[in-house]
Parts: C-alpha cells; structure tokens; sequence
C-alpha cells in the first residue's frame, strides 16, 4: 500500500469530504472526524496509508 495526499474539501456533522491530490480523479470521499487528526478543517492536507491520516506540512 501506497501513502496517498488528500485536502479536506467540506465538513458536514462528524464527517469530512476528503480529495485525493495526488490521483486524477477529483471525486471526494467521506471519512469520519474522528478519525483525522484533531486540527482538521476545510483545506487542510492530510497524507493517509491504510486509513491512518495526519496532517502534511508540504
């Protein structure tokens, strides 16, 4: 498995909309908060690998 880069794009109740930047495909996929870490907001950079996410400072 691959580590991948994503931005949060939305956030609605407990669950973020996440995109994938480093794909072509630009559909977001929904991830519950409680699982990102606890500074997330919309625009933040997450890299995750293997449904663990923290934040990417790059």
């Amino acid at each position: 498995m691959e580590r991948h880069d994503y931005i949060v794009t939305d956030i609605q109740g407990d669950y973020a909309y996440l995109t994938q930047t480093d794909a072509d495909s630009t559909e977001p996929f929904q991830v519950a908060l409680a699982l990102l870490p606890p500074e997330t907001d919309i625009g933040t950079k997450l890299r995750g690998f293997m449904g663990m996410f923290e934040v990417h400072k790059n």
